[in-house]
């Protein structure tokens, strides 16, 4: 085989390599991708539930905010991400 074969041999197996290793990290991706999905649904679950449990809580009649709390301990939906 003359050097140009080798070299063009050499490209091929590389590319196919490259293509076969995209492939696997694009399944990754979308993988992890979706684990992130879940827990972000399950983060927006779990703040609605403790909204509404704040909310709950506070129109309590005869309900008085926990000692040291002062009712500062409220979640941040003003901006995304921020609990």
């Amino acid at each position: 085989m003359s050097h140009s074969t080798d070299r063009q041999s050499d490209v091929a197996a590389a590319t196919a390599t490259l293509a076969a290793e995209a492939a696997l990290l694009e399944g990754r991706l979308s993988l992890l991708r979706e684990a992130i999905e879940t827990v972000d649904a399950r983060i927006h679950a779990v703040a609605e539930t403790l909204r509404r449990l704040q909310l709950s809580v506070a129109g309590s009649p005869g309900n008085d905010a926990p000692a040291g709390r002062g009712g500062g301990a409220r979640l941040d939906h003003s901006t995304p991400g921020r609990v």
